[in-house]
Parts: C-alpha cells; structure tokens; sequence
C-alpha cells in the first residue's frame, strides 16, 4: 500500500566468524579387506569457534565410475544417527554404527564389509550456526582426505576349510599407545558352526575367546588383564579384535591370530579340530625419551633351599610416582613369559598374585630409589629368571618403564645330603651275620630311612623304615634283621645287622633317605648298591661203592653207595643213579632229598620196570636190578647232593659227588633136569591129593615154565594139558570143554623155585588118569625177547580115585512068632550099621508063603519117601533114622509064613550121582496065625527041629547073598558107562492098593 511508501533505514551488525572447523583422518589412504571382514575408521572433527555452533559429521562412500558420494551414516545437528541409502538394514541389524568418542573422535564401524562397500571412503563434517530467529544455517563444511577401499571375495576352496586373517592398522609403536590387532575367520556354513580363537605372541598364546563366547587370559597375563590393558572382544561372525594399551616395550615380537573349530556332542562337551594360523604380524615398540633408569643390586647366584631370598632394585631418574612389580619365569628363554609374583602401585598398594598367596613374600620401599622384594623358605622351583619392572606415572597419565633383570638358582637341600652305603664284608658264609653301614651327611633336617632290598629278579622289597620321630615299622620278617641309628659330626649312620644270612638274604641293598621339605618327605637319591653274596660252605661229602660187581644173568644186582662222610644234623640227600654203556650215559632213576623218585625219561620201559631203589641208615642207597640181562652191563654212577638247611628253613644244595661201579652179567650153562620117577596115588572120591613136579638142577639166573598134562586111563595118545605157568608168572588154563570140570579144582604152587605142586580139589572118580609136568627153561636177550634154552618133562604119576565101599549092617536074628487070628503082627526092621550119614536107604518087606517057595513084595518104603503096598491091611512105621517096622493089621491063618525085610543103601557118587551100593536082608521072621483064641506051647522036640530050620535058612541066606554080590559087581563093570538109575518116583509107581499107615 501507499502507506508504507518511504525511506527507511537501519543499523546492521555483521560478525565474521572465523573459519576454524578442523577435519582429519588418521586411517591409511589404502585399506584392503576381504568380505566379511570388519571396518573401523576414525575421524577427527573439531571447531574452534567462540560461537554456539554445532557440527554435523558422517561418513560417505564414492563408488568406483560414480562422482557423487553416498552418505554410510550421519551425526546431524541435533545428534541424530541416519543411515544413508542402501544402508538402513544393515544399521537396524548393527552392522553398521558410528560413535562419537571425546569431543572430536567420531568412528565408522561395518561389522562385514560387502563387495558393494569397495570405494573411496572419507568422512565429512558441516559446522551450523542458528540465527536468532531460530534457523539454522551451515556455515561451512570440510571433508577429511579419502581412502581407497579395496573388499576381495572370500576365497573358500573347501567346505571344511578355515581362512584365518589378521591386520592392524599399525605396527610400529611407542610405549604407552595402544594396539589393535583386527582379526577374521571365514568358511562356508559359517553361522552354523562353533569357533574357538586365540592371539599369540612369539608362540606364547595370550588370549582366548571360547566357543560359547568366554574370554580366558593366559595366567602370565591375567594381571594386565584385570587393570583392563589387555583385552578381546568379538565384534561380529567373523570378527574378532584384540586391544593391548598401554603397550609395552616387552610386548615387541610376533602376533599371530589363531581359529580352530569346534563339534559339540551329544553330551553338550566340545571337540576340537585343526587349528588355522594367519600369517605373522611384526610389532615394533619403542621407548619413549625418559631418564628413568633401574639396577638390581646384590643379586646372589645362588641360594640354599628354605633360605631368604631378597632382592634389591635400585632407582634413579625418576620425578614422578612409582610403581614396581616384582616377575619370574623359570627359563631364560625369550619365549617364555614372566608371571607376576608381587606389585606395589603408586600409591603403596602391595598386592600378591594368587600363586604366592600362601607364600611368605613382601615388597618395601626402604627409600625413594630404592624397591626391596624377599621371599621366605624359597624352594627349587623358585628358581629362575627375576625382573624389576619400575614404572613411572607423569600427572597426564603417561608413564614410562623400565626393568631389569637377574639369574636366581635355588639349590635344593636334598643336593647337599650325601648318602653312602658300606660293609666291612659282602661276602659270607651261610649263618654268618653280616653289617651294613649307611652314612648320610649333610644339612640337619628331619630324616626319614628305607632299608631296601633287590633280589635276582629285580623285585625291590623294603625290609623297615626308620621314621623320623623314631618310630620303627618292618615291612618283612624282622627276625633276621636287626637296626641301630648312631648321630655323629655332621651326618648320622644308620646300621642295619643281618643276623644269620641265608640266600633269602642275598641281593643288593641300598638305603633311601627322605627328608621333610615343603610340608612333606621328599626323597632323596639312592645310596650306591652294595651287593651281599652269601656262599654255601664248602661240602665233606664222601662216598664209597663196591669198583665192580659180577653177576649171573636173570639174577638181581644190588649195588650200594654209601655216604661215609659225618652228615650234619640237618642234612639231607638227593641221589641220581646214571648208566654208562656204550660210551653213552642214561639216567636210571633219581630221588630228591624227600625220597621222591623219578625214572629217567631215556631209559626203556624194560628196563625201568626192574629197578629198584631203597634207603637204609648210614645212609646207603641201594640200587636193585631184577632179573638183570647182559644189556644191563657197564659203569654205574651213584650221584649224591647234600642239602642243608640254612637259618629261614630254606633248604640248599651243596656241590655234588659221585662214585662208580661196574656190572658184568654172566650168561651160564644150561643144567636143566628134572625127576623123573614114576609113581602111583590112590584116593577116594571127594579127598584131596597134591602131585609134585621138582627140578633136580637149574640156575636160578634163568626163568622156567611149567605145564601140567593128563590123560585118562588107558588112553595116554589123548593127553592134553591142564594149566600153565608162564616165565613171568601168567596162569593160563587151555580151552578144553571135556577138561572143565577138572581144571576148575586145579590150584597151582610154587613153593621154592624149583619145586612146582599141582592141587586137586575134592577129586572125582573121573579124574582118575596119568598126570606128569613139562618144564620149559627162558633167558631174555638184549633186546628183551624171550628165547627158549631147554625144556624136561617128569616121570608119569596115575592116579586113581576109588568110590567109598558100602558098610552096610543089617539084624539078622532068625525068630518065631506064633499069635493068634485077628492080631496085629510087627514085622521090624533094624540098620546095625551104615556107610555114610548121607546115606539114602530103600527098605522092601517080603512073604513067604509056608510049603511055598515063591518070597512076594507086601510093602515097599523108596529113598524118596514114596510107598508101595502089596498087601492088605498094612501099617509103616519109620521111628528112628535106622529103624523101619512094618505092621500086619487083624491077622488071619493065611498071613501065616515066612517074614524078612531088604534093604538098599545108595550112596551119592561125584561123578554118577545117586547110585545103589549094596542090598542086605534080614533075618527070617517064622510066623504061624493060629485060629484058636490063644497060642500052645510047642513041645521041646518041635524047638530043636525049629532050631536046626533057623540054622539052614542062615547058612542058605549067606550063600545067597555072596552070589547077590558077585553078580552086583559084574554089572556094575558092564553098566559103568550107562547113566545112573533115577531117584524120582516115576520109576517105581505105587501098587494100586494103596497102603494104610
């Protein structure tokens, strides 16, 4: 409008302000990564303007063949992160970040480069200024100088491949700065894998990072890794970082960044593979100016275990605050690292390193320049390489180092005891007492002793042990050995007494000696061997034996061997008898100092089977040869062994001795004869009888058989033998079925050697016959066969073997009886005598009608108990054994007539059974059955008519029984062959009537 026409004016107030904004890179303009690999990159951005401004930092990345650049990531104004293009994902996932550190340090971070991130990289920052109408306006802007970056393909060629790398950005440092190692693995399945990583220096690893993530220094560094100077992280999959600051003159050397895989199991523990190295990175450190300077002074090579050690380090140059730690490594080897013992910080904090914890050690500063460290009863291991590192802190926070070091040895006590062991004598007789002397000498420290003891085969006993409160303990039998301890100048001699050496107490001994060190016995070297032999007294054995024996062949040899020697009290005998033939020597048989025989394995089983050997006192031992042969001629030894007995029981042999004697076997001259007469036996069946067969000459030397031969009567072409007696002593009976019975009953003799006895038992009439003997005359050859040398026979003996005679004995009284009708009639009986108590009888009763001459059977009582009847109204009686009566019942004047009984003796024959013997009858029985009620007497002519009846009838009777016999005696001969009649009651059946009894 028209209104606001005019001229106005103003004051403007124009600042110029200073372009003061600063941006550098400290990065190499040349970076070259593989993929995966983790980037980090440092920007410094700073203004220095009086006015309120803020800065805006970010990084970028110019693509080759493109001019603009693309921002990574930004810091604006109002300190705000965004991700340029392209990189939003990889910001959300971390994989990119950028962090401001301080006032002016600002860091790019890319967990895993992508080859889409090669390009020159630079950061950039723009300084802002707000007006005061509150708009923010840039004031100007800088960029830091470029770097080419260069991201290679991952070269995996296998599966199981592992590709390890390292870099730093630099390797060439001052004391005090910082280093960074960055490190990478790679392999296919990467995400799915477990890996465990590690840095090392000079070989020495440093530090590791598990497979489940955890970090473990070594123990040599543990201590910088607590205050933070020594540090590991994983940064990504494939990333790893290792921080070393402040570093450290000593920390020069080799870095090398080692990876390994790891399996799980199914237990969850984990299995390692091949570990991959990356190549070597050098790091170079060097000193920063400073007149610090260190001296360790005083320094003693050497020091006795449980000693004090101290150690001086001296100071000078120094204007700060110090602060000393006190190291050791057991080598001087530059490999090795020094392990913390003690540390005295600035401010006079004394710490310990958990290993010397239970250990009396201390670190003073007695003055301002000068470092003390002692340590008390310092043991072998304490010795080693010791350093002095002195460290000087400036009010800025540097600090500068210096250190020294020195040689310490320990000497241990145990090189200072000298252990001998010694004897006046090792070598003794058994039962002598031997003394042993061990001398130990050196440092007085609590002592403890093993007497020891090796046997032959290398066993290593201990026999006591002398404690060192005084207590004595015996591993074995103490009985033998005894101890004594005796303290002198400077050493202790411990004796140990051997009382009675046997060979159980032969070895080697030693005596090992412990001493009490660090809270235990520790032992110390062995003393030097000492052999002790104990030798078996010298033997007074003495034998004697007959120089030569001859003897006949087939005849036992006894050869003695005699110890004429005095045996002592415990002595006893092993003996081994040894034939020479032939220029050939064969053990015969041995016997150990039990008696326990043995025969020789080489000797033939002939021969051994006739050996014989016996003790009797002196003591003689006898060797017995039965039945020697011509091969068992040559030299005898008679090898004796005397053992004793030593003091444990042991028995031990003493050398042997021996003596000879030679055998020679004659062969004699045949002289076999033998009797000849002839002779002639006669027995009764069922008796014994004993034929004799005797030689009259034949030497003993030699072996005989005999044989038996018979043959029956009258036929002598039929002979066969009976039984046989071999020249071993075999009893043979041929096979002979008709013989059987005969050979059954044979028993066989030989009384003497010469007189052979053939024993029949309970003969039979069929061993009736000629029986005679033929000796046969054997020798053994060499080679064990018998051979035949003569043979004789005896003279003929017949032998004949009669049946028993019947003695049979019947009553033969001649008597009348008159009775009247209708009594009963008696008619007995009687046996006067018989043959045998085994007699069998056949009693038959006969009837003799008066004017007739026909005799009828009325009652017949069988050996068997069977009956037969002729008549009627009969009654048998058998009351006693020899006694038999036959009774007429309700006799009639018919039954009158002549009346007499038969009887029959059978024996009982061995070799026919049951036979007759004889038949005798009895006296006649005149009966007359009157019809009138009571009997007459007859007149006295009647009486002398009987008389001279009865004495007739006798003399007729006798003459029928002479004729009966001849007659019984011719069939018998005819019927000699026929079989015997039978005893059953077949052959004699009962009448029809039957009788009454």
């Amino acid at each position: 409008e028209h209104g606001y026409h005019g001229t106005y004016n103003a004051k403007i107030v124009v600042y110029v302000i200073d372009n003061s904004l600063s941006v550098s890179s400290s990065d190499p303009t040349s970076l070259s990564y593989d993929e995966g690999d983790a980037l980090t990159l440092t920007c410094q951005a700073s203004s220095n303007t009086i006015q309120h401004t803020h800065l805006s930092v970010a990084w970028y990345l110019r693509k080759d063949g493109e001019d603009a650049a693309r921002p990574i990531i930004s810091l604006d104004r109002f300190f705000t992160l965004i991700p340029g293009p392209g990189f939003e994902q990889r910001y959300v996932e971390g994989a990119v970040r950028l962090d401001k550190l301080g006032e002016a340090t600002y860091i790019l971070k890319m967990a895993q480069l992508e080859l889409s991130d090669q390009g020159q990289i630079f950061c950039g920052a723009e300084e802002w200024i707000q007006d005061p109408d509150r708009s923010w306006y840039m004031m100007t802007r800088k960029d830091a100088k470029e770097s080419t970056l260069t991201v290679k393909a991952r070269e995996v060629s296998e599966t199981s491949s592992l590709v390890v790398k390292m870099t730093s950005k630099q390797t060439t440092l001052q004391e005090g700065e910082e280093l960074l190692l960055s490190s990478s693995i790679d392999s296919q399945n990467l995400e799915g894998k477990f890996f465990s990583v590690a840095w090392l220096w000079n070989g020495i690893e440093l530090v590791r990072i598990g497979p489940t993530g955890i970090v473990s220094v070594t123990p040599e560094y543990s201590e910088r890794g607590r205050q933070g100077e020594l540090r590991a992280t994983r940064t990504g999959n494939r990333n790893y970082q290792f921080v070393m600051k402040p570093v450290k003159t000593m920390d020069e050397g080799q870095y090398v960044f080692r990876a390994w895989t790891e399996e799980r199991g199914d237990d969850g523990a984990f299995k390692q593979g091949t570990a991959q190295d990356s190549d070597p990175l050098s790091v170079k450190i060097s000193s920063t100016e400073s007149e610090l300077s260190v001296r360790m002074q005083d320094v003693p090579p050497t020091i006795t275990q449980r000693d004090r050690l101290r150690l001086v380090c001296n100071v000078g140059g120094f204007k700060g605050q110090l602060s000393v730690t006190w190291k050791r490594k057991l080598t001087a080897k530059q490999i090795a690292l020094f392990n913390i013992i003690v540390s005295l910080s600035q401010g006079g904090v004394m710490e310990t390193a958990a290993d010397f914890t239970s250990r009396n050690v201390r670190v003073m500063r007695p003055t301002d320049d000068s470092f003390v460290l002692e340590l008390d009863d310092v043991i072998p291991s304490d010795s080693g390489v010791y350093r002095c590192t002195v460290t000087e802190w400036e009010p800025s926070g540097k600090s500068h180092s210096r250190e020294q070091s020195a040689n310490v040895t320990v000497i241990p006590i145990d090189s200072l005891v000298k252990v001998s062991l010694r004897s006046r004598t090792n070598i003794v007789t058994v039962g002598d007492n031997v003394e042993l002397m061990c001398q130990v000498k050196g440092p007085s420290v609590l002592k403890h002793l093993i007497w020891t003891k090796q046997n032959n085969n290398s066993t290593l006993n201990n026999i006591v042990t002398l404690s060192s409160d005084g207590s004595v303990s015996w591993s074995g039998d103490q009985h033998h050995y005894q101890v004594k301890v005796d303290n002198q100048n400077n050493a202790v001699m411990y004796y140990l007494k051997i009382v009675g050496a046997s060979r159980r107490e032969a070895g080697i001994y030693q005596c090992m000696v412990s001493v009490f060190l660090e809270n235990a016995f520790k032992k110390l070297p062995e003393s030097n061997h000492l052999r002790v032999m104990v030798q078996n007294p010298v033997s007074t054995l003495a034998l004697s034996s007959e120089p030569s024996i001859s003897q006949i062949i087939n005849s036992d040899v006894h050869i003695n061997c005699r110890v004429t020697s005095k045996p002592s009290q415990s002595s006893q005998y092993a003996v081994t008898w040894l034939h020479q033939h032939d220029a050939a020597n064969k053990t015969i048989l041995s016997s150990d100092r039990k008696a326990v025989e043995t025969l020789g394995s080489q000797t033939e089983q002939s021969f051994r089977q006739r050996v014989i050997m016996k003790r009797t006192n002196g003591p003689t031992f006898e060797l017995t040869i039965r039945q020697a042969r011509i091969s068992d001629r040559g030299s005898y030894f008679c090898e004796v062994v005397e053992w004793l007995q030593d003091p444990r029981g042991d028995w031990y042999p003493l050398p042997g001795k021996s003596v000879i004697t030679k055998l020679t076997v004659i062969e004699p001259a045949n002289d076999l004869t033998v009797e000849r007469n002839e002779q002639q036996l006669t027995i009764s069946e069922g008796n014994e009888v004993e034929l004799e067969c005797i030689m009259t000459s034949g030497a003993p030397a030699f072996f005989y058989k005999v044989i038996w031969f018979y043959a029956p009567p009258s036929f002598l072409s039929m002979n066969a033998s009976l039984v046989e007696l071999d020249q071993t002593g075999l009893l043979v009976y041929p096979e002979n079925q008709a013989l059987q019975s005969l050979q059954g009953r044979l028993r066989l003799s030989r009384p003497s050697q010469k007189n052979f006895y053939l024993k029949i038992q309970t003969a039979h009439e069929t061993d009736s016959g000629t029986y005679w003997c033929q000796v046969e005359q054997y020798q053994l050859d060499n080679e064990g066969q018998w051979k035949q040398k003569a043979s004789e026979s005896s003279g003929p003996v017949t032998l004949a073997v009669n049946v028993a005679d019947s003695k049979l004995s019947i009553e033969k009284t001649e008597d009348k009886m008159n009775i009247s009708a209708a009594e009963d009639m008696t008619i007995p009986c009687n046996i006067a005598q018989h043959t045998s108590s085994e007699s069998q009888f056949q009693v038959t009763w006969f009837w003799q009608k008066d004017a007739e001459t026909e005799q009828r059977p009325i009652f017949t009582a069988y050996r068997n108990s069977t009956f037969k009847g002729g008549h009627e109204n009969v009654r048998f009686s058998h009351p006693l054994p020899h006694q038999f009566t036959l009774t007429i019942l309700n006799t009639g004047p018919k039954d009158s007539g002549l009346y007499f009984c038969e009887v029959e003796e059978w024996l009982h024959s061995l070799t026919q059974g049951w036979r007759r013997a004889v038949v005798k009858k009895s006296g006649n029985l005149n009966v007359t059955v009157l019809s009138e009620g009571r009997v007459k007497s007859l007149p006295e002519s009647d009486c002398m008519s009987g008389t001279l009846i009865v004495t007739l009838v006798v003399v007729t009777i006798i003459l029928l029984f002479i004729i009966l016999t001849l007659v019984l005696v011719m069939c018998r001969n005819k019927a000699s062959n026929k079989a015997a009649p039978s005893l059953w009651t077949e052959q004699h059946p009962l009448s029809d009537k039957t009788a009454e009894i």
